[in-house]
């Protein structure tokens, strides 16, 4: 078993944060990824909204990002996942990516998609069999992941990764918000009616697929979060419990998470999903209605 969840899962590691092809890079003045501050007397948290997954060699990193990447002693993210020695996803999709009795993945969507499963499955090159025993939500994930595959995004290519780089090279610390366990643990709450919306989302063609990351990734890169928000809001407009479950009840957790580090002297790096930071529910909108001042760095 652990050897097919290394197989099934590792390509899909980098997509635990809900992150997708775009232009093979980004250049130029306009690119600048948003990035806000919260600071005190003696404390400061820079706040970056990331893309998970990116084209290889996509340029987003600017001088004054570089700055504050220098002057933190810690990053924190969302979840650490080593796509190098996958052991925890791996453990976590063990405990909860699979269930007995389950109907055949086939009879999850409705008829007129199932073709498009079908195909879905096939590029993915694991056994039907497999995803016949597998939790609806874990299928997405994994439908999900071939997709980004196709489409030439890699995790190893995402923003955390390379920060976890930085940071790991300059002896830096690096904590996380969630276990591995504790954020795959959102989706596999969700309602079996939740699940199948996501695997249906996941099975969309890729040219579909492709055009809505592209808008993504040109709205992060040049920093338009109203843009990101929008983005957002039209993902989970059809599905409210997976708007309160992996956004709302999580920025909330995040936000005090953050209230309480403020009361520690240091300065950090908190880079999380841009779709957390974006919009009236976010992390940011939570912070400042609690009193705090969030400055909008780049």
């Amino acid at each position: 078993m652990k050897k097919l969840l290394q197989r099934l899962f590792t390509p899909v590691a980098a997509l635990l944060t809900l992150g997708s092809a775009g232009p093979a890079a980004a250049k130029g003045p306009a690119v600048k990824p948003a990035l806000w501050a919260i600071a005190d007397a003696d404390t400061t948290i820079y706040l970056f909204g990331t893309i998970h997954v990116l084209p290889e060699k996509y340029q987003w990193r600017t001088t004054k990002f570089d700055r504050a990447v220098e002057g933190s002693g810690q990053l924190v993210v969302e979840t650490i996942v080593d796509e190098k020695n996958p052991t925890g996803i791996v453990a976590a999709m063990q405990k909860l990516a699979f269930s007995p009795g389950l109907p055949p993945i086939a009879e999850r969507v409705p008829p007129a998609k199932r073709k498009a499963l079908a195909a879905a499955i096939a590029k993915s090159g694991v056994p039907r069999a497999a995803f016949d025993n597998m939790e609806t939500w874990a299928a997405g994930f994994l439908l999900l992941g071939n997709q980004f595959k196709q489409m030439g995004l890699q995790g190893g290519q995402g923003v955390e990764a390379v920060l976890r780089s930085d940071f790991l090279s300059d002896g830096k610390p690096i904590g996380e918000l969630e276990t591995n366990i504790e954020q795959l643990g959102y989706f596999d709450r969700l309602s079996e009616k939740a699940q199948r919306n996501f695997l249906e989302g996941a099975i969309m063609e890729v040219p579909s697929t492709k055009k809505q990351f592209s808008g993504m990734l040109s709205a992060w890169a040049r920093g338009d979060v109203a843009a990101i928000a929008r983005s957002f809001d039209k993902d989970l407009e059809s599905s409210p419990e997976m708007k309160q479950a992996l956004m709302k009840q999580r920025n909330a957790n995040w936000s005090r998470w953050i209230e309480d580090r403020m009361t520690k002297p240091g300065t950090i790096m908190l880079a999380v999903g841009a779709g957390h930071l974006a919009g009236k529910d976010s992390v940011i909108e939570l912070l400042k209605r609690d009193g705090y001042t969030v400055s909008r760095v780049q």
